[in-house]
């Protein structure tokens, strides 16, 4: 009986394949099809690798046939946001400043999920550099949510969502600074997942604020999110990375632990914060009696330095964007502005032309923040920020074992209806914390809102390297929840895509 590939995870995909129920080469075809039929409307690549994707099919397809063992994720399209380099691939940041560079080598997160067997469908589209909250400001073309196409994904890595909430691919690889996993995951009801900082390698991943920077996963369910983790951690420390860590760790043995006797966080601050919507705020309520329906404790902590995470972090932020993309000069390579006199009219004038408007904004607000007299007033304190909110985190989780809040404060926003960059800079509320103080987060799809009728999510949040027991309350409000979501935004492909191209015989 023939099958969408819309209508199947990624675990249900590698069994499959496993199985002898379907070929890899017949999922990748029916991936392409998928992506060739959606992407005029929803546009989340940047470049779909079709010689690639058959050649790993066809090599998964041999080694099935040759008895040797398949990886856990055998026959899983993949699509990898395009600030991760994978030979045979540009790798642009979706920025006309790295429009001509050719992937020289494969990062190390993109190499373990082609290991365990991923098939790379291709490119995904993002704000420049990830630089952004709506993937409006990639260089090349808007990313459209496909749950309404006149509104955002969300960013900066809302290609990498879009691709799945749209059914093309079953999970996608993502880079989080400030949410930029989270948010957009929220914004198209699929899982997503920020991990501990230095959980994954970012060896390979062009950086934007290497003291914040951390890669993870994007599926429709959480055990798919979980499979995804396992292969990016089996592997153990990256020796390339130093701030990489061993986090090898079964992350399925424990997902449908029961969370009964276990402590929930609520930060009452957060519930009540300006500008979140009544139908968000009525949705993370709601997990919330799920959890504790489950028996899950339902304790109420404060993180007092909380308020300042924002203003911290677009310190931190800049300041470190502005010294990673200093590289990029026009000189030793990026985009080269032609006929120019000498090399410092090149520089300047290619990193005019090459940069988008956003990116010169962070790298501008970066230089001045790093410069003499002004780094003590506002980096420095940036600093002591970031210091007072760990300490507040790791005071939490000595009462608790996760914490729960909004994943974002509203449902997708329509393409330019935020126009004032600090007002987009708020989408991050909720999430730039978490980055701050390098702990884990996960968004789970919470169905549909009452009043926009958009995927509308919660996030949880928990201790480092907790990341194997942040899945398990994860799968607790999604399991508690599948009767009453089923088919609405939780983890469902949507409406306008769902059986169109991608038939699997």
């Amino acid at each position: 009986m023939a099958a969408f590939l819309d209508s199947l995870t990624a675990s249900r995909i590698a069994a499959g394949v496993s199985a002898g129920d379907f070929t890899a080469r017949e999922v990748a075809e029916a991936s392409l099809a998928a992506i060739a039929a959606r992407e005029p409307q929803v546009q989340a690549f940047l470049q779909v690798t079709s010689e690639l994707a058959l050649a790993a099919a066809d090599a998964v397809d041999s080694a099935r046939a040759a008895g040797a063992p398949l990886g856990p994720l055998a026959g899983v399209p993949l699509a990898i946001k395009d600030n991760m380099n994978l030979i045979g691939t540009r790798t642009t940041c979706a920025s006309r400043m790295l429009e001509g560079y050719e992937s020289p080598y494969t990062a190390t997160c993109v190499q373990r999920m082609l290991d365990a067997g991923c098939i790379p469908m291709g490119k995904a589209n993002m704000d420049e550099f990830a630089f952004g909250s709506s993937t409006d400001s990639s260089a090349f073309h808007p990313t459209n949510n496909p749950w309404d196409l006149e509104r955002v994904p969300g960013g900066s890595s809302g290609g990498s969502a879009a691709a799945v909430a749209a059914g093309e691919v079953a999970l996608s690889l993502g880079s989080d600074t400030g949410g930029s996993i989270r948010q957009p995951a929220a914004l198209c009801g699929v899982v997503g997942m920020k991990p501990t900082y230095g959980a994954v390698s970012r060896y390979g991943v062009v950086a934007f604020g290497s003291s914040l920077d951390q890669v993870g996963p994007f599926g429709r369910t959480v055990e798919d999110v979980a499979l995804a983790m396992q292969a990016l951690t089996a592997a153990g420390r990256d020796p390339q990375d130093g701030t990489s860590r061993d986090c090898a760790q079964d992350f399925l043995a424990h997902l449908d632990d029961p969370v009964e006797g276990r402590r929930v966080g609520i930060v009452p601050a957060l519930m009540e914060a300006e500008g979140l919507t009544p139908e968000v705020r009525a949705a993370v309520e709601s997990a919330a009696r799920t959890l504790a329906d489950q028996g899950a404790e339902l304790v109420e902590v404060d993180l007092p330095h909380l308020d300042a995470a924002i203003a911290a972090y677009y310190v931190i932020g800049p300041a470190e964007a502005f010294s990673n993309l200093a590289r990029f000069d026009g000189i030793r390579y990026g985009y080269q502005e032609p006929g120019c006199s000498n090399l410092a009219a090149q520089s300047a004038k290619s990193r005019a032309h090459g940069f988008g408007a956003e990116a010169k904004r962070r790298q501008m607000l970066g230089a001045y923040l790093l410069s003499s007299g002004v780094y003590d007033t506002y980096y420095y304190a940036a600093q002591k920020a970031r210091t007072l909110i760990t300490a507040d985190y790791a005071s939490a989780y000595e009462k608790v074992d996760a914490i729960l809040m909004p994943a974002c404060p509203r449902t997708a926003f329509k393409h330019g209806e935020i126009s004032d960059p600090t007002q987009m800079y708020l989408s991050d509320l909720y999430t730039i914390s978490i980055n701050i103080a390098g702990n884990g987060g996960v968004s789970v799809p919470l169905g549909l809102g009452a009043d926009s009728g958009l995927p509308v999510a919660a996030q949880l949040v928990g201790p480092a390297f907790a990341d194997r027991d942040l899945l398990t309350f994860a799968r607790a409000v999604e399991r508690g929840r599948e009767d009453e979501v089923a088919g609405a935004a939780a983890g469902a492909v949507a409406p306008a895509f769902a059986g169109k191209g991608g038939e699997l015989a």
